[in-house]
């Protein structure tokens, strides 16, 4: 299929930098995610993944894990699943 439209957008340069270094460990690009995004949508007929507004227990709990509160630390992948498996 030919690719000649063109999407011109504004994101925070925190998240695009961010982003992108996570696509170039996927070895794909910007333009190259966003198909693979709009493809999605079209497949789904909607966004691919659930949007919701989170409640006020789910808010606590990312501004404080955001602020490095109350968090649980496991040294390994394996203590983190002996640990879940108890």
């Amino acid at each position: 299929m030919e690719k000649t439209a063109t999407i011109q957008a504004r994101i925070n340069p925190e998240v695009k930098q961010e982003a992108q270094k996570i696509l170039n460990q996927l070895h794909m690009t910007m333009s190259e995610a966003i198909a693979l995004y709009l493809t999605q949508i079209t497949l789904h007929k909607g966004i691919p993944f659930e949007i919701k507004i989170p409640n006020e227990i789910t808010k606590k709990t990312l501004r404080d894990s955001e602020a490095g509160k109350d968090l649980h630390r496991a040294d390994s992948v394996a203590e983190l699943f002996e640990e879940l498996n108890c």
